[in-house]
């Protein structure tokens, strides 16, 4: 008998142990914004109106979700994460928390309303709580700064810290304490915070909206595009607005590639080129290219800006293969009806007082909803996927 292969009690070879399973190493906190993780609990209060319970099934019908689907699933873990609701993805019912319901109720003096917040989006969560320790009170610092404080200080590892400082300044600006102030965008104290809210009657904002006679910043530092591969599954393809060559529209998409687009799909790590049609250069008919993006790129970032007919057509057609998608748009520009619930980047392009405080910001926030649109595709709420695709034309 080999000596590899050493016998059992009762004489037979033994087996060799299976190795065991790499057990998934959970996060230290929620993987969506705090605004996203609200859904459930204002959904509860409309529902329930003055009780505190719902059952889980009601919930989500009132959502329009299925209950046991992993998008619901993984909103009901998220909301408990943050401390809103308390009740597993497969408890009989969830309960609003004190905080919870303070946080929703607009029965709740703003003040309290955005302590109650500043718990459940902030001090709550350790990593969130350490990096506003840290840096309120002062500029925001680049993300790579954030990152490395967690790194080093939190015995964070470097791919948790990049997408915790990405919530966290979601999480910040959403509950109003990321604020522009003096031309930079500042993380105020919780005192700060609150004084600047009123004392009644007034909700914290979650982003600043602009006005219709918005203009886009006329100069463009974009930088040069590369030529796209043939490898679709390493283009992030950038629908947009383009325009003649010198006119606004040109400077408003060339300005938002190279500011925003760019750096936040760069942020991902994951190889991705970005691209837009004007910048397809293989043989051939364009249009068919721009198709074959639309309908094969992993990813595709959408500028709803100036309701071009072509960005929504093509939208449309990407929203029919239910692949990873992010929406932007001016503030200026109205998001259309059948739209208007999905989530959307929004750009304050009033004037550059407004805009430059904030690309780092939005950046991040661009790189958050890419990094959930990757990383989860079924959890994508379009019109298509509301669709009963069983209802068909009679003939």
């Amino acid at each position: 008998m080999s000596s590899a292969t050493a016998p059992s009690k009762n004489g037979k070879p033994a087996t060799k142990a299976a190795p065991a399973k790499r057990s998934r190493k959970r996060k230290s906190f929620p993987s969506t914004s705090f605004e996203q993780a609200l859904e459930l609990a204002e959904a509860m209060v409309e529902i329930a109106g003055g009780a505190r319970e719902v059952r889980r099934v009601t919930l989500f019908d009132h959502l329009g979700r299925a209950p046991e689907s992993g998008p619901s699933r993984q909103s009901v873990t998220n909301s408990g994460k943050y401390g809103l609701t308390e009740g597993s993805y497969s408890a009989e019912t969830l309960r609003l928390t004190d905080d919870g319901l303070a946080a929703v109720s607009a029965d709740v003096l703003p003040r309290e309303r955005a302590r109650a917040r500043y718990r459940l989006a902030i001090e709550g969560i350790p990593v969130f709580r350490a990096l506003f320790e840290r840096f309120s009170g002062a500029k925001v610092p680049s993300q790579q700064v954030m990152r490395d404080f967690l790194v080093s200080d939190h015995a964070t590892s470097a791919e948790d810290a990049k997408e915790a400082v990405e919530v966290f300044i979601l999480n910040a600006r959403y509950i109003g304490a990321i604020k522009t102030l003096s031309g930079a965008e500042r993380i105020l104290t919780l005192d700060h915070m609150l004084d600047e809210l009123p004392s009644a009657g007034q909700q914290p904002a979650a982003l600043p909206t602009g006005d219709d006679g918005s203009h886009p910043v006329s100069k463009s530092t974009t930088r040069a595009a590369s030529v796209v591969t043939s490898d679709l599954k390493h283009a992030c393809f950038y629908i947009a607005p383009i325009g003649e060559e010198g006119s606004d529209v040109r400077k408003h998409s060339d300005l938002i590639l190279g500011q925003i687009v760019e750096p936040a799909i760069e942020e991902l790590g994951l190889d991705l080129r970005v691209v837009r049609a004007d910048k397809l250069t293989q043989p051939g008919m364009i249009s068919k290219q721009i198709m074959d993006h639309v309908y094969g790129a992993r990813l595709v970032v959408a500028d709803l800006s100036y309701h071009n007919p072509n960005v929504f057509y093509e939208l449309a057609i990407r929203h029919s293969t239910r692949l990873p998608t992010v929406l932007i748009s001016r503030t200026a520009d109205r998001v259309p009806f059948d739209i208007a619930d999905l989530r959307v980047v929004r750009l304050d392009m009033t004037d550059l007082y407004s805009f430059v405080p904030s690309i780092e910001a939005w950046r991040a926030e661009l790189t958050q909803h890419a990094r959930q649109a990757l990383e989860n595709p079924d959890a994508a709420i379009t019109p298509v996927t509301l669709t009963d695709t069983s209802v068909q034309a009679s003939p």
